[in-house]
């Protein structure tokens, strides 16, 4: 079974918000070794979630 970047993607988004299960996980390993966009967006994704989470620490 073969991810497309677009089933990649949501995977990504879903495992910052909840974990994956096992097949998912090995699923997108396996598609983040083929695919420089989708470990580009993954980086990208997990900054954002970073800074979000400074930003809301300095809110308080």
């Amino acid at each position: 079974m073969k991810l497309n970047c677009r089933a990649a993607s949501r995977l990504i988004s879903a495992g910052m918000d909840r974990p994956l299960t096992v097949a998912e996980h090995l699923k997108l390993r396996m598609h983040l070794l083929l695919c420089g966009n989708c470990r580009q967006f993954s980086r990208q994704l997990d900054l954002l979630r970073q800074a979000a989470r400074r930003a809301g620490d300095g809110a308080d």
